[in-house]
């Protein structure tokens, strides 16, 4: 099979989120590698600052079989991760992960979890703000936290992000807002913070579950993965901050995967893709992320997980190519028989249990 690897190539830009542009190269490297080793006929592909170019090349002769898309932002602007989907479907080439719609949603964290609580979903409590707004958060009931309203990979996120007065929260404010974007204003959750994964679609088979262990770079901090936390490998909250597996007794591990898997058919998420919840002390799952296209580094949580059920990184990696091509893209009778089965299949999926 023709595969080519398709990732964006703005980690060049300057300002925030160099690190984790940068990443995409490692992570395309690891891929192209694992393909090969499969017998594929790979090619690695990188999107600058002329989008066409790299579409010009994909059409060919000839066009690839699959396009194994690693695209995560174009220009620095993380929303060119739904554009380069939307234009692999207009040339009607077969490509890994979610569709555009399913991207943009989980990308404007504000639509995801209007349709998280529309659907019954536990998600915290949110207001938005955009740039400029005077109106506050009414009646605050701190602590919060601040994010970015149309990021990922953490970025805008620091410890300064969780707040416990009116002038924190203003400033945390006025700081995304400096990223020229709304700012997401959220109850903050202070809980068990998990990773619901799944790779396939009918069925989708769900990972082994992992969590973040807080270690002491948190004492008397909040405990949120930063940005700092994750692509800073010197940084005290990163090196204290790893993902390992999880245990949880019987019925919470049930609600955290019904959760995270109902969040899937929602969002419409396909092929592979991470949840990320806080399990309350009273033992309610909250969704605070989701992750269509999640990282797919060799050492990252994701490939840890798949490791745990006894898939090696190239057959990870073999198998996202593999159930990628069970269905037509852009074929809407066939992603909704595919949707409908895939979480009643999945539930049944071995989970990490103490009993």
């Amino acid at each position: 099979m023709r595969v080519t690897v398709l990732h964006n190539l703005d980690h060049l830009s300057a300002g925030p989120g160099q690190e984790s542009r940068e990443d995409v190269l490692r992570v395309a490297e690891a891929v192209a590698r694992a393909l090969r080793g499969a017998g594929h006929a790979v090619s690695v592909l990188g999107v600058g600052d002329d989008p066409l170019r790299a579409l010009a090349a994909l059409r060919g002769p000839p066009p690839p079989d699959l396009v194994f898309n690693l695209c995560e932002s174009l220009r620095g602007d993380a929303r060119g991760e739904m554009a380069m989907a939307a234009a692999l479907e207009l040339l009607r080439v077969p490509y890994t992960g979610s569709d555009p719609l399913a991207l943009g949603l989980a990308l404007h964290k504000d639509r995801a979890k209007a349709l998280l609580r529309h659907h019954g979903i536990p998600t915290p409590d949110w207001w938005l703000l955009k740039p400029g707004d005077a109106e506050q958060v009414a009646d605050p009931v701190f602590p919060l936290i601040v994010k970015p309203a149309r990021e990922d990979g953490s970025l805008g996120i620091s410890f300064d992000s969780v707040v416990g007065d009116e002038v924190a929260l203003r400033s945390a404010i006025e700081a995304v807002w400096r990223l020229d974007q709304p700012a997401l204003v959220e109850r903050y959750i202070d809980g068990r913070e998990l990773m619901v994964s799944f790779v396939g679609n009918a069925p989708r088979r769900v990972l082994p579950l992992r969590e973040i262990a807080f270690g002491p770079a948190f004492t008397g901090r909040p405990r949120i993965v930063s940005y700092r936390a994750k692509w800073i490998p010197t940084a005290p909250e990163c090196l204290d901050s790893p993902s390992v597996s999880s245990v949880l007794p019987r019925g919470a591990a049930e609600r955290v995967v019904e959760t995270a898997l109902h969040t899937c058919d929602v969002l419409g998420c396909r092929d592979y893709g991470r949840v990320d919840i806080r399990l309350s002390p009273e033992g309610v799952p909250y969704v605070i992320d989701v992750n269509p296209n999640c990282d797919l580094h060799p050492e990252a949580g994701f490939a840890r997980g798949a490791a745990e059920a006894g898939l090696s990184y190239p057959a990870l990696v073999s198998t996202i190519a593999e159930v990628a091509r069970e269905m037509p893209r852009g074929d809407p009778t066939a992603a909704g028989e595919r949707s409908a089965g895939a979480g009643r299949v999945a539930r049944a999926d071995q989970l990490l249990l103490d009993g």
